[in-house]
């Protein structure tokens, strides 16, 4: 039977902690004396219950309090799914529990959520997510964008809490959770003070939310910290074109050209077809079938189409649409007999078509802008147009024009009535909310140009389809 007083005093620990992370520091001031009580007879330190201390650095500091920490990591890998831990001694179990609180409170406490984040506080939440990784027996990096791992633990079951009232954590959720606090924290920090220290940007997970602030600033960066700035966006686009080639070779491909005659190569023989053509060969006397015709497959697909333009906004709202299409258009242009042009536009137009296989440096070229002004670069999206039947042009916006809307529709139409392709883009992001101008919508819809929004692989699917 647990003791009821130890039991009220790690309610009361667990509702501190809860008004921390929730930013109700007022209502939990309430529960600090006692838990600084607490935590005097315990003969623990009062760091432990300070966020503004890492971990690491409190266990350095004050060994005795390893012991703790080892014992949240033991209940939480060794506990199956709503049993109770072992009976242990009050004072063990409440010393344990102001372990699991630290490490919490570090987390999602008030640290983070200061109207500037610096370096240093940057550096230590990533050791304290560290911490929580390891106590919940997963590899380092496992929490966090661009780690070790999807989450999955190294020993045990998922995470759980130190008693076997604590609910169950849900890795999957706890890592989305960890990814948008760490964008958070990334827009609040002063970058170019990070990206001249090797050591703490090398720690930068390569996201797209720094991503987005690396492009917007990669003007104002020199020396040590461009080349970071550099680097990080290097490895966000190397990983994401990795995902984004697979998908694109996995689509489905252009039909088979039935017109053409199979070559007649041992790679292409039939084999199948080769013996049932063959079964009236067959001798039952020597038990052999004997073959007088092979047959091959067709292999021979019908050329794609020449020419793809792919006219990305590189205005702010844009930017997920501006990496991933920038990437894409690198892909295409590694494809037979596809000649790639790529634009981009906000108030101004930028031809990076001579960038087209290098998306990287594609974006090192963009100017993230405000405004968006189509026919400008819908004018220059023309002079690309060699043959209209043989071209494919992909128009990604949110179709906010800076002045009229009528000018940029006009010329749309104007394009598909010429017999190019025309895939109107919104989004291929998939990610949230995100809006498309009602009025083109409708329009584009009524002259059979349905605006195409969502996971990247529509535009992929699609892209085949039209190129093949």
């Amino acid at each position: 039977m647990p003791d009821p007083v130890a039991l009220n005093q790690r309610q009361m620990l667990y509702w501190r902690l809860l008004a921390a992370t929730s930013g109700l520091e007022e209502a939990g001031a309430a529960f600090e004396a006692t838990a600084v009580e607490l935590a005097d007879r315990l003969d623990l330190p009062r760091a432990i219950l300070d966020p503004g201390i890492g971990v690491d650095v409190l266990i350095h500091r004050h060994p005795k309090v390893k012991p703790d920490f080892d014992a949240v990591q033991a209940c939480i890998q060794e506990l199956p799914e709503g049993t109770e831990p072992p009976p242990a001694d009050a004072d063990a179990d409440l010393r344990r529990t102001f372990a699991y609180s630290k490490l919490l409170l570090n987390v999602f406490g008030p640290n983070t959520r200061s109207p500037n984040c610096t370096a240093a506080q940057y550096n230590q939440w990533c050791q304290d997510v560290a911490a929580l990784e390891r106590c919940m027996g997963m590899g380092p990096g496992s929490l966090r964008p661009g780690g070790g791992g999807a989450g999955a633990p190294v020993a045990g079951g998922s995470g759980a809490g130190v008693s076997g009232n604590a609910p169950r954590v849900d890795d999957h959720q706890l890592r989305e959770e960890l990814v948008a606090m760490e964008s958070d924290l990334v827009k609040r920090m002063d970058l170019r003070e990070v990206l001249k220290d090797d050591r703490l940007a090398a720690q930068l997970s390569p996201t797209l939310p720094l991503v987005e602030q690396l492009l917007r600033d990669k003007s104002n960066l020199t020396g040590p910290a461009l080349a970071n700035a550099r680097r990080l966006i290097k490895k966000y686009v190397d990983d994401l074109a990795a995902v984004l080639k697979r998908q694109v070779f996995s689509a489905k491909s252009g039909e088979i050209d039935a017109s053409v005659p199979p070559k007649r190569v041992y790679r292409n023989l039939d084999l199948k077809r080769t013996v049932w053509k063959n079964l009236p060969n067959y001798n039952p006397e020597d038990g052999r079938l004997y073959v007088d015709r092979l047959f091959y497959r067709r292999t021979a697909q019908k050329s794609l189409n020449k020419y793809l333009i792919v006219v990305v906004d590189q205005s702010g709202s844009m930017v997920d649409a501006m990496v991933q299409c920038a990437i894409l258009a690198s892909i295409f242009a590694t494809l037979p007999r596809v000649v790639v042009s790529l634009v981009a536009f906000d108030t101004n137009v930028i031809d990076l078509s001579a960038w087209a296989a290098d998306p990287f440096e594609s974006l090192m070229r963009t100017d993230l802008g405000g405004g968006n002004d189509g026919p400008k670069a819908m004018l220059h999206a023309r002079g690309l147009i060699f043959d209209p039947r043989r071209t494919t042009m992909v128009w990604i916006s949110d179709f906010y024009e800076f002045q009229n809307d009528r000018p940029l529709f006009e010329m749309i139409k104007a394009v598909k009535q010429s017999g190019v392709h025309f895939i109107p883009v919104g989004s291929v992001s998939g990610k949230g909310y995100f809006s498309v101008n009602e009025w083109f919508r409708k329009q584009l819809k009524g002259i059979g140009l349905p605006v195409l929004t969502g996971n990247i692989k529509k535009l992929i699917v699609e892209l085949k389809k039209q190129l093949r």
